[in-house]
């Protein structure tokens, strides 16, 4: 079937990808938006993975309130030149993951950074709240696995749902972003801050 100008703009203005990727997805896909969609996000993830090893040293610090200052989300994304770092689709994209910061207070970037502790620990709530709830004892283990992994859903910031679209995470967001942009692009860290929220270290000392 032919591809008419107003599928592939429709479909950029979906996945901000180039015009050519889009009618290449949407000849692929037979036209089905669905099924293109899904084709940029696989071609994204490949691109992805192979500028994964480049360098991104350049990009830019985000700073984002909210709710007029109680929350304050500072996020460091990076690229690998200072021209991406300064376009507007860079800057759109480290918005998006600030505001992504902000609403839904992830602890860490990637899986990579969650402890061994903070793990267990998970596990054994899990654990605890199975046995509660009278669950059989030879399904525990597979119900803590279960348990473990929605958690790293909700505060392993790429394996959470992008608050704008529940259908993709923030690692697909991700991916779609180098596959457009064309550079490799890290989220290196970030900061929450909310008005009168106590840190961990706060809790430590009033304990002691």
């Amino acid at each position: 079937m032919a591809i008419t100008v107003k599928q592939i703009k429709e479909l950029r203005d979906a996945t901000g990808a180039g015009m050519m990727d889009c009618k290449e997805a949407l000849t692929n896909a037979g036209g089905d938006f669905d099924k293109a969609v899904d084709f940029l996000r696989e071609k994204g993830l490949s691109k992805a993975a192979k500028r994964a090893g480049r360098e991104a040293s350049d990009g830019i610090v985000e700073v984002y309130s909210h709710g007029g200052g109680r929350i304050g989300v500072m996020v460091e994304v990076n690229c690998e030149t200072d021209f991406v770092a300064s376009s507007d689709a860079f800057k759109k994209f480290a918005h998006e993951i600030a505001l992504q910061v902000a609403a839904t207070s992830p602890e860490c970037v990637d899986e990579s950074q969650l402890t061994d502790e903070m793990i267990e620990r998970e596990a054994n709530v899990a654990r605890n709240r199975a046995l509660e709830e009278g669950k059989p004892e030879q399904i525990l283990d597979k119900i803590v696995a279960g348990r473990v992994e929605k958690y790293k859903d909700e505060v392993v910031l790429l394996r959470q749902e992008y608050i704008r679209d529940s259908s993709m995470t923030i690692q697909d967001l991700l991916n779609e972003n180098v596959a457009s942009i064309g550079e490799n692009i890290v989220i290196r860290r970030f900061v929450r801050y909310e008005l009168g929220e106590h840190s961990q270290e706060d809790a430590d000392q009033a304990e002691e």
